[in-house]
């Protein structure tokens, strides 16, 4: 039996692309789940919407805001672990909206600790970003790189990160920070890289991006989900883990895979006005030293790229009438 059967958890950010999988891991292990999602008078639950119906169905869905004290506060109580992924993440957009990015991601987090604290739970796995190293010094990249904010985005999941590590010193809470790099599969928004190449690849003969140059470490989506459980099981607690592959891909190259998996002759070209970011923002080099967290817990990924690649691609194939692949949205 798995040692989440029965286990009270809190996912916030439930309905977002990692946190929809997550929380069918969870459900699937046999935990009792509670999914705190981003309120909206539609009634639609994001991505867990797409849950099958028997993952669905055991869920205990609550819908409100992150910037809410009183709604987190609720959406805690009782719980025994907390998986904190609720954040704003697109980056293009944190030019256009940097406060919303504070108070979402920065006050969002505030939130979250204290009513952990207030209620007393056992566990809380705070969500980072490899975006937060900024230029990098070394490579590959370990814990102790320092760290940089290079966008709006970056700066809030940092001011974030600093909180969650306070909050364990100041107050002895119980939490832990899991720092995915670059994280893919079926459900992410065409906010994201390979989302966006696949669609453009399979709806026209273009594809337009950013920078072509910048190079990232992929890991598949089910894999940085068990990251996550793994961080919650072991004695993980004041620290702060990157999980990655550790190999590093150009998106052009990416594209070029992304492109073949999907069967097209589409050309990539780059879009100056729109996809490119501002240089001194731009972040050239993400690579994965996660030798901390595959030490203390034994985690590992263990789906390639290419099988990731193209099991995104069927997702991106199977949805493409409702992902608008001729809009760029920020």
């Amino acid at each position: 039996m798995s040692g989440w059967s029965g286990k009270k958890v809190l996912v916030t950010g439930a309905g977002g692309f990692i946190g929809s999988h997550l929380t069918e891991l969870l459900v699937g292990e046999g935990a009792e789940v509670r999914a705190f999602i981003h309120y909206n008078s539609r009634s639609d639950w994001a991505n867990l919407d797409q849950l099958d119906p028997s993952v669905s169905s055991e869920l205990e869905v609550v819908p409100g805001d992150i910037q809410d004290p009183f709604a987190v506060r609720r959406a805690v109580e009782g719980t025994e672990v907390v998986f904190h992924l609720a954040a704003l993440i697109g980056i293009p957009y944190s030019y256009v909206a940097p406060q919303s990015y504070v108070a979402t991601n920065v006050l969002g987090t505030v939130n979250v600790l204290e009513a952990v604290r207030a209620e007393g739970v056992e566990r809380v796995v705070h969500t980072s970003t490899s975006e937060n190293y900024g230029e990098i010094q070394y490579s590959p990249i370990d814990e102790k790189h320092p760290l940089q904010g290079r966008s709006p985005y970056s700066a809030s999941k940092i001011g974030a990160d600093q909180m969650a590590v306070s909050y364990f010193r100041a107050f002895e809470a119980p939490v832990s920070t899991l720092r995915p790099f670059n994280t893919f599969g079926p459900r992410q928004s065409l906010r994201a890289v390979i989302p966006t190449i696949a669609a453009q690849a399979l709806s026209g003969t273009t594809v337009k991006l950013g920078s072509l140059s910048p190079i990232r470490d992929l890991t598949f989506v089910e894999d940085t989900a068990r990251a996550f459980l793994a961080v919650a099981e072991n004695d993980t607690v004041g620290l702060t883990l990157n999980a990655g592959n550790g190999k590093g891909i150009t998106i052009g190259e990416l594209a070029q895979l992304v492109i073949e998996v999907a069967g097209s002759d589409a050309e990539v070209t780059a879009d100056e006005e729109e996809r490119v970011r501002p240089d001194a923002s731009e972040v050239p080099e993400l690579i994965c030293d996660s030798t901390q967290l595959r030490e203390l817990t034994g985690w590992a990924p263990q789906v390639t790229l290419p099988d990731g690649v193209e099991r995104t691609v069927e997702w991106v194939r199977d949805n493409l009438t409702g992902l608008r692949a001729d809009v760029y949205n920020v």
